[in-house]
């Protein structure tokens, strides 16, 4: 399907007061035009030694202002050059200037509004695309307008206010950019942060805290050269970088002391997934997944973590001896392109002591509320079958190569979200009530790829896979599944919060961008998300 051909009502009310004939056709998909080539690919040997840079986690955001209810934060999308190898500096988008942007630790039942303003270039020169925006905070049941629609996109020059509710769980977050066509493109060249909202209840269960409760925002990249990126996405199957970053560095290595830390792990990836597991053999206590604190904690030796899933783990430092180095390895899944190094994600160095082993606990009890995994498959009014599939291309199992581009499509249910465009964003694949509880089999019968499907505005239980339970370390609320190959996975949900129309995608950028993406309908008259509160031109008030 060639989007090019149309553009929708919408598209027209939102774009047209620009004037520019360089956005008459602004969704289109432009082809890769980089003049960064794996030609020009930085050797092994121009790479740092891998645990030799040191380990730091992103600022904390700090708002604007604060008033009685509401928290403000104001957030510049901007080009910068920074430091991620040594001695090179590589160009970015950034939120503020940085990758991973800024973290917002929020409360729960306390709002945040934060302000997104698209400082970007009006063109990318390198992959000759406009680096339009639109803002998503994985894991809030934010309004359709506020969701990050990919349709309503910001354009350079333009600002919008998100406003999220944060009236769900304690959970770990993450804002990212969610712009139609361009997603892959902008998420790696750094549109992402961690946003963390705490409550009264994970609060009191003496988990580790402060400086020993850590991000740890995962990506992989490849660079050129001369350090800038290289934006490789093997006809349209996936982006895979040779450098494993934690937090923006390479490999890093982190110094702690004899004592638990908690780190919440994201995958921050295109495409690339990964199979952590601790060089020592020792288990991982997961404690919280997507959606937030697990019923009870799970001591797995190893877990699998796709693009955009989120797993929060203890590790308990105590039991080595000073001096000891521990690796946090990757055996990483099937079909993924790997390269040296790949298997190594980090390294824990023990160094002292600890300080202090308040909040030094795992309770065997973590979270009261059965909201979603006190769900059960009699609770659902119907199930649904949503079926993900490469179609109209060469044998599916064509791996990462080979496939013609032009004719394939990356499909849900065998429609894209070309569909929902030419249909003026009506097309739904399913439209459950407000408040009923549905199943949906998630069936991957693309051969030779993984999807990891996330399904916006709600959180999930994982029932089984393949017939078989899920994994332990699944047995949390879930907003993102880890769909194999060949995998066919059942998930239960309630549809609450708000009503409206929501996307369903796979979170490999690039099978998003190409366009294996879908939209729901909660219940009748949600708002419009891409008219409700569309961005408005520059500069951005005060808030």
């Amino acid at each position: 399907m060639a989007f090019s051909s149309s553009m929708s009502r919408r598209d027209a009310l939102k774009l047209g007061a620009l004037g520019s004939a360089a956005l008459l056709l602004p969704f289109e998909r432009r082809a890769h035009t980089g003049t960064t080539t794996l030609a020009n690919r930085m050797p092994s040997t121009g790479l740092p030694v891998p645990f030799t840079v040191p380990f730091a986690v992103p600022p904390v955001l700090q708002p604007v202002k604060r008033d009685e209810t509401t928290d403000y934060y104001q957030v510049w999308q901007q080009e910068n050059a920074v430091e991620i190898l040594p001695g090179l500096k590589t160009k970015i988008y950034g939120y503020n200037g940085i990758t991973p942007g800024p973290t917002v630790v929020a409360q729960r039942g306390r709002p945040v509004v934060m302000q997104q303003i698209n400082a970007l270039p009006a063109q990318n020169t390198s992959q000759n695309f406009t680096p339009w925006t639109s803002t998503h905070l994985h894991g809030s049941a934010s309004l359709p307008e506020y969701d990050g629609y990919a349709s309503d996109v910001t354009q350079p020059g333009q600002w919008k206010n998100y406003h999220y509710p944060n009236i769900q769980d304690a959970r770990t977050l993450w804002y990212h950019d969610h712009g139609v066509h361009h997603t892959a493109e902008n998420a790696y060249l750094g549109l992402a942060g961690m946003y963390i909202m705490h409550d009264s209840v994970e609060e009191s269960l003496g988990l580790p805290r402060g400086s020993y409760d850590v991000p740890l925002v995962l990506k992989d990249a490849m660079f050129a050269k001369d350090g800038s990126l290289i934006f490789e996405n093997n006809n349209e199957s996936g982006l895979y970088g040779d450098v494993n970053l934690v937090n923006g560095r390479p490999w890093p290595n982190m110094r702690v002391e004899r004592r638990k830390y908690r780190f919440r792990i994201l995958n921050a990836c295109i495409s690339r997934s990964f199979r952590l597991k601790l060089s020592t053999g020792d288990p991982f206590t997961v404690i919280a997944t997507d959606g937030g604190l697990m019923p009870k904690p799970q001591a797995v030796g190893d877990f699998r973590l796709g693009m955009a899933e989120r797993y929060e783990v203890v590790i308990d430092f105590s039991k080595y001896k000073l001096g000891t180095k521990v690796q946090l390895q990757n055996a990483s899944p099937a079909n993924n392109i790997n390269y040296a190094n790949i298997d190594k994600v980090m390294q824990f160095e023990v160094v002292a002591d600890a300080t202090t082993l308040d909040n030094n606990s795992v309770p065997a009890v973590l979270n009261p509320n059965m909201e979603t995994m006190g769900l059960t498959a009699a609770d659902a009014v119907r199930e649904r079958e949503m079926v993900f599939a490469r179609d109209a291309g060469p044998d599916a199992a064509t791996q990462h190569g080979g496939v013609d581009a032009v004719n394939a499509s990356w499909t849900i249910n065998g429609t894209t979200w070309e569909d929902v465009i030419d249909s003026n964003y009506e097309y739904t694949v399913a439209n459950p009530a407000k408040d009923s509880v549905e199943i949906w089999r998630l069936t991957n019968k693309s051969g030779g790829w993984f999807h990891p499907v996330h399904i916006h505005l709600v959180d999930f239980k994982v029932l089984d896979r393949n017939g078989k339970p899920p994994f332990d370390y699944e047995k949390g609320p879930k907003d993102v599944v880890y769909v194999g190959e060949s995998e066919s996975v059942r998930v239960v949900m309630r549809f609450a919060n708000q009503v409206g129309k929501y996307m369903m995608h796979c979170h490999n950028l690039v099978h998003e961008d190409h366009d294996m993406m879908a939209q729901f309908e909660v219940g009748t008259g949600g708002h419009d998300p891409i008219l409700a509160d569309a961005a408005q031109d520059g500069p951005a008030p005060a808030l």
